[in-house]
């Protein structure tokens, strides 16, 4: 019998639907679902499940239910890396590794933007890397459910 493949949540926040249209020189000419498609392509052993919301409890509600199926959640909140301890709480709560990811270099962009209270609930941080960064928050994930 086939081992079933495992699964990795991918959960992204406000205004990352705007992917390849919004400051492009900050967040890239990519939309999400096209890399997301890359990515499936790149690891075939791996089911993923994704969604993104502008909402805050959609996002919580996610990580909720996604602990339950996943082996692992990638985590970009957007702007609510800076303001949820709502959505910090949850990344506590959840059961599973979770790695948060950012796509531009925070720390070199406005004060405000360096103030991560999510950031400290998860277990590894990644950012700067531009679309990479979820591909390295995968890499790490697999190694850590011993799919590697």
């Amino acid at each position: 019998m086939k081992a079933s493949k495992p699964k990795i949540g991918i959960i992204n926040g406000p205004n990352l639907n705007l992917l390849g249209k919004r400051e492009r020189k900050i967040y890239g000419e990519i939309p999400f679902p096209d890399y997301l498609a890359r990515l499936k392509k790149k690891y075939k052993n791996v089911h993923f499940e994704y969604l993104q919301s502008n909402v805050e409890g959609i996002l919580i509600d996610a990580l909720h239910d996604m602990s339950g199926k996943c082996k692992g959640i990638v985590i970009n909140p957007g702007g609510y890396s800076h303001t949820s301890v709502a959505i910090a709480d949850a990344i506590r709560a959840v059961k599973v590794p979770v790695v948060e990811v950012h796509i531009s270099k925070i720390f070199s962009r406005e004060e405000y933007r360096q103030v991560l209270i999510t950031a400290s609930a998860a277990g590894g941080f990644i950012a700067g890397f531009g679309l990479k960064s979820y591909e390295l928050a995968i890499h790490y994930l697999l190694g850590e459910i011993g799919e590697l």
